[in-house]
């Protein structure tokens, strides 16, 4: 399995009523992409409170390399990450990902 972690820097103008937009178009394809599994998103609520701006994030679980790959392809993912990135602090800058093997 493949756990996607992203974690995003929204700008400071979206609203979290945009943000639960974004999250909820991303769980609308869980379960629609062949390997794709859970899908969990939210803000931070980290008591360390190191999160460096990064206050929202997801995280995504994959079959294996080659049901990520295939996802970043499809169009729904594109539709999504579109929108993350039109919202993030400055573009792609504003948003990490992390894909770790489990």
């Amino acid at each position: 399995m493949i756990r996607h972690i992203v974690l995003i820097r929204f700008r400071s103008d979206v609203t979290e009523d945009t943000i639960r937009t974004i999250f909820d178009d991303l769980h609308s394809i869980e379960g629609s992409i062949p390997g794709l599994g859970a899908v969990h998103s939210g803000r931070s609520e980290s008591p360390e409170g190191i999160e460096r701006g990064y206050m929202h994030g997801f995280t995504s679980d994959f079959a294996d390399w080659d049901a990520l790959a295939a996802y970043q392809e499809h169009p729904d993912h594109k539709r999504v990450s579109a929108a993350l990135v039109e919202h993030a602090e400055g573009g792609l800058d504003g948003i990490l990902v992390f894909d770790l093997p489990c």
